[in-house]
């Protein structure tokens, strides 16, 4: 059924077909294969099609409803807002929802905040905007109770991804490409070319709408499709077949590294969270270093994800492995850290603690949660141990105003390390003192008024030495405790 749409958004395929039906049947039958070939579908089960109003989704979308009475599928749609469009978004909408009446097939529409989701976790606008889409389809599919999600992607969105990850350098994973199928997702399109489903819009009269965001040549993708692969294309017209068959063969591959990677992980963690993974480190050290970088790179998917994590943040892992000392640790995109002890390697995305705060009011003790650590004040009658500066001090209790504090460090805090002679920011002094940057939160600080009279741990402020007048002496010390 042809209908009327706004000339700036909506396109009909233009290439002229002896005879559209049977050219469109073959094609219904080739997508029928590749859902066979693969397992992607079983029979009575509920589909969610992933539907942009472009020409990708809605050939999947016309497709699988052809083969819904042989599948006995039950389809839903959803549409993703991105709200980076707002002017065309609305549109794209309409001709969703309208497409999708006709059809029969019930419409939903998911919205995601790509800008802010780029803000807070420091990714670009693609990555960004994948992650959300996906969250986007899980939500939707768990709504409508869609054992599959069928995302239109096609056998050129493949030779774009493997082109785009060989130019950033990627491993035999990356350059596997996307997979057929994933979990609950089914990529249906993934041996058609492009052009054949052009011409099945364009024989069946079938409308779509472009994405302005796709002609332009601000994104690494788009200058891939427009400027590189044509190239690929003259010196190999069967560009897309070579490429899935290469595809096939890594897939393949790479699934039988998994099986040798998931028996290795298995024997090798000591530890494990939904954040946080504790590896021994032991096997790691003599372990062949191609499968060194599968076990690491699968940690990490453990307790995030591996987007922004490259080649190199593996080979930096593997150094610390190899000749890394206890206590140093590598800090990845997304706040995930890699930290090396005596015998076990921690991976967490787990995000840095940061103590509370409490009242310190000698004779009294202060358990502070979160570092198993309890601080002790307590006055003493007559000048003693002066004690290490680091685990016990004491000082001058009239240079005070009671009640202490404990707090943790703030932006600005200075203080007069001791024997140091003048004023030091506490930030530099902890790059100095070689305290991780994710711990700086949790080291106590005992205050007097404003000031700072003990890093506990690290060392005491000056101001509140003993000295020769002294009269009144307090001591502090930190010791472990359970907390």
């Amino acid at each position: 059924m042809k209908r009327s749409m706004e000339t700036e958004n909506y396109h009909k395929g233009m290439r002229g077909m002896t005879a559209p039906g049977a050219r469109n049947c073959d094609l219904v039958e080739r997508v029928a294969d590749t859902i066979k070939k693969h397992a992607m579908l079983a029979r009575d089960e509920t589909v969610l099609v992933g539907l942009s109003g472009g020409p990708d989704s809605v050939c999947l979308l016309s497709i699988l409803s052809g083969l819904k009475e042989r599948y006995g599928l039950a389809l839903h749609a959803v549409y993703v807002n991105h709200n980076l469009r707002p002017e065309e978004t609305p549109k794209e909408i309409r001709f969703c929802e309208d497409f999708c009446k006709e059809k029969g097939v019930n419409f939903l529409v998911k919205s995601i905040d790509v800008l802010s989701h780029a803000k807070n976790l420091g990714l670009n606008k693609q990555e960004a905007a994948r992650d959300l889409r996906y969250r986007a389809f899980d939500e939707a599919a768990v709504e409508v109770g869609a054992e599959k999600i069928a995302l239109a992607h096609n056998a050129d969105d493949q030779i774009e991804t493997i082109c785009m990850r060989f130019l950033r350098g990627a491993g035999p994973a990356g350059l596997s490409g996307m997979p057929v199928k994933r979990s609950k997702v089914i990529r249906p399109l993934i041996e058609i070319e492009r052009a054949d489903i052009e011409s099945f819009l364009s024989a069946g009269n079938v409308p779509f709408v472009v994405d302005s965001s796709n002609l332009g040549m601000e994104y690494f993708r788009n200058r891939i499709r427009r400027v590189l692969v044509p190239v690929m294309k003259e010196l190999n017209p069967s560009l897309a077949g070579t490429m899935a068959h290469t595809a096939s063969i890594l897939q393949e591959e790479e699934r039988y590294f998994s099986i040798v990677v998931t028996k290795a992980l298995m024997k090798m963690i000591s530890r494990k969270t939904n954040n946080r993974i504790e590896l021994f480190l032991s096997p790691m050290e003599s372990m062949d270093t191609v499968i060194l970088r599968r076990v690491l790179r699968r940690a990490i998917e453990e307790t995030d994800s591996l987007r922004g994590i490259s080649f190199k943040h593996v080979e930096d892992i593997i150094c610390l492995v190899r000749s890394g000392t206890s206590g140093k640790r590598l800090y990845l995109p997304r706040g995930i850290r890699v930290i090396r002890g005596y015998a076990l390697l921690v991976i967490t995305s787990e995000k840095a603690g940061r103590i509370g705060e409490y009242e310190l009011c000698p004779p009294s003790e202060v358990a502070v949660k979160g570092t198993g650590t309890v601080i002790r004040a307590f006055h003493e009658d007559v000048s003693g141990d002066l004690g290490d500066g680091r685990t016990s001090v004491l000082f001058d209790a009239a240079a005070m105003k009671f009640p202490l504090r404990i707090r943790p460090r703030t932006a600005g805090d200075f203080f007069f390390p001791m024997g140091f002679g003048r004023r030091k920011k506490l930030q530099d002094f902890f790059v100095d003192a070689k305290v991780p940057r994710d711990e700086r939160d949790m080291v106590p600080l005992v205050v007097s008024g404003e000031d700072i009279v003990w890093v506990a741990g690290y060392r005491a402020d000056d101001r509140f030495r003993v000295q020769s007048g002294t009269e009144k002496f307090l001591r502090l010390d930190i010791v472990k405790g359970n907390c």
